[in-house]
């Protein structure tokens, strides 16, 4: 499962002083309401792969000087304050998954951004879009 650690991705040590007690309780949200999705996946053979830092984390928090500077993000991602993870997703199985239960993403409390628009990882967020659509487009 995902930890919070690796939800920060190092980066609570070189911004920590950006870090605030409100992002800490976002990301607690944000790794729970995943890791009980990656649950129900994994109740269903789900299986994902751990990329090269041995994590399911393909992008959490982003300071804003990060998500600047990562390309095709959005200027008010919520990756900045902690309600958005990106999990790597090579095949397409998660996504795949949360297309077929869009009752369990209801029940956790998770939005999915359309699987056509994040190949190869699965953006999650826990607030939902302005669409207010449990799929959505960026």
């Amino acid at each position: 499962m995902i930890t919070v650690r690796q939800y920060y991705m190092n980066r609570d040590i070189e911004f920590r002083m950006e870090l605030t007690d409100e992002l800490r309780r976002n990301a607690e949200t944000t790794v729970a309401r995943a890791n009980t999705l990656l649950n129900h996946a994994l109740n269903d053979r789900v299986y994902l792969i751990m990329n090269s830092q041995k994590s399911f984390v393909r992008s959490g928090w982003r300071p804003p000087v990060i998500n600047r500077a990562t390309a095709n993000s959005a200027p008010l991602s919520k990756h900045m304050t902690c309600e958005a993870i990106d999990i790597e997703d090579i095949e397409g199985e998660l996504d795949e998954w949360c297309m077929e239960h869009l009752s369990i993403l209801e029940e956790v409390g998770l939005w999915l951004e359309h699987p056509s628009a994040t190949k190869s990882w699965c953006h999650l967020q826990t607030k939902p879009p302005r669409s207010g659509k449990r799929v959505f487009y960026p």
